[in-house]
């Protein structure tokens, strides 16, 4: 491992730092979608239980303290409640679920790129590596095995490492991609549900 830092170069070290990026952007945001994924329907149960009581306040209590896509969008619902039809009823909701994925998709798009770029920044060590060489090869004195090895080595090393690097990302941004995904589902469930359950209410009002 030593050895791989040493003939690396100075692209390795921008694949580590590029790496250890995409690491922090990977657990900030599984941990925001960790939090953001409850048992929508058992929510959305205990919260209409408390409407159905006639207890405004302390339903939006409930969504505020949850603080999920799920609650917000809930919550947003209860706040409207007969101050606007159907229809405006269900853009309003729909609009706040948009904002809760699109909140939950943020650095997603960052963290793509950076798996577009790292194989070029490898490729880009890989051939700055051999230009390296050549260069030594065409300077007219004796090199020695040692000066043409190095300049192979950081060819390779680099190489490896930016393969390694776009692997480890799109494994990332995969994971999260299906868990959004996950999401997003569950939330437009959700939002199906609040829709019926505050027009039916209106209704029966």
């Amino acid at each position: 491992m030593d050895a791989t830092i040493h003939f690396g170069g100075p692209i390795f070290w921008v694949l580590a730092v590029e790496a250890i990026v995409s690491l922090f952007i990977y657990f900030e945001r599984l941990i925001e979608m960790r939090r953001a994924q409850i048992d929508y329907q058992d929510f959305l149960k205990g919260v209409f239980n408390v409407l159905d009581a006639s207890n405004t306040e302390e339903a939006l209590a409930i969504c505020d303290d949850s603080l999920t896509p799920v609650a917000n969008v809930t919550a947003t619902a209860i706040r409207l409640g007969a101050q606007v039809g159907e229809s405006s009823m269900k853009d309003a909701v729909d609009s706040q679920a948009r904002a809760e994925i699109g909140r939950l998709r943020r650095r997603l798009g960052t963290l793509q790129i950076m798996g577009d770029v790292a194989p070029l920044i490898g490729l880009f060590g890989t051939i700055t590596g051999f230009i390296s060489t050549l260069i030594k090869l065409d300077g007219g004195l004796v090199v020695s095995r040692a000066e043409l090895t190095s300049g192979v080595m950081e060819a390779l090393v680099c190489a490896a490492a930016g393969l390694l690097v776009t692997i480890l990302i799109s494994v990332m941004h995969g994971s999260l991609a299906i868990r959004l995904e996950r999401i997003a589902l569950e939330l437009e469930a959700a939002v199906g549900r609040i829709s019926i359950y505050m027009f039916s209410k209106k209704v029966d009002e």
